[in-house]
């Protein structure tokens, strides 16, 4: 095999809680335009900007799974599931470094979490290591004028994900499921049969630790 092309390599972090076709469609727009060799999908552990609990680390792990299993690039990973304490990007993209040192490496995240990229640990280090590749979402004028300027950041190196709006959110389908509905909630019917199966999502009991 020749080693003169770099594998491409995404990473794609959140508390998928759960996860919806929204993830879904971002992680398949990034595999096709940033022609990904691999994607690493990985459910966030102790999420140190989440001030609500998250659902255990087991059933969103295996949502997840269920969520990304079309896509045969994806790998869903369990690292910061595993990690004790705080966890923060860097570390995790550090870890991925390691593993695939002669990597091209990309961050996935939403317009609204690209507009607070300079709030994370280590953020230089970040963009040093990985491109953002950042898809559209319902923000700001203040984070669309945060992202404009990035385009010609020093630092930054920055790529717009050419997919459409995704209105579905999963704080809104948390709350339809609470509430009972069952149709038109973004979810994909293998994680909607697991989260009827387990009984999540319908009180606050169902989504502690």
């Amino acid at each position: 095999m020749s080693h003169s092309t770099s594998q491409r390599i995404g990473l794609y972090g959140g508390a998928f809680d759960p996860p919806h076709t929204g993830h879904f469609a971002l992680a398949q727009c990034a595999i096709s335009q940033l022609k990904l060799d691999l994607l690493y999908i990985i459910p966030t552990g102790n999420a140190w900007h989440k001030s609500q609990s998250l659902t255990t680390a087991t059933h969103r792990l295996a949502m997840t799974q269920l969520n990304f299993a079309d896509l045969p690039a994806v790998v869903v990973e369990d690292m910061e599931l595993k990690r004790q304490g705080p966890s923060y990007t860097i570390d995790t993209l550090r870890d991925l470094v390691k593993r695939h040192d002669s990597a091209d490496f990309f961050v996935l995240l939403g317009a609204d979490q690209a507009a607070r990229f300079e709030t994370w640990k280590e953020w230089q280090q970040i963009a040093q290591l990985a491109q953002l590749a950042v898809a559209p979402r319902a923000t700001s004028e203040k984070d669309d004028t945060q992202l404009y300027e990035w385009h010609n950041h020093p630092q930054i190196r920055l790529t717009p994900l050419n997919m459409p709006l995704e209105n579905v959110s999963a704080t809104d389908i948390r709350c339809g499921l609470k509430q009972g509905f069952m149709t038109d909630l973004g979810l994909k019917p293998s994680v909607f049969q697991y989260i009827q199966h387990h009984h999540l999502y319908m009180d606050r009991h169902d989504r502690s630790l």
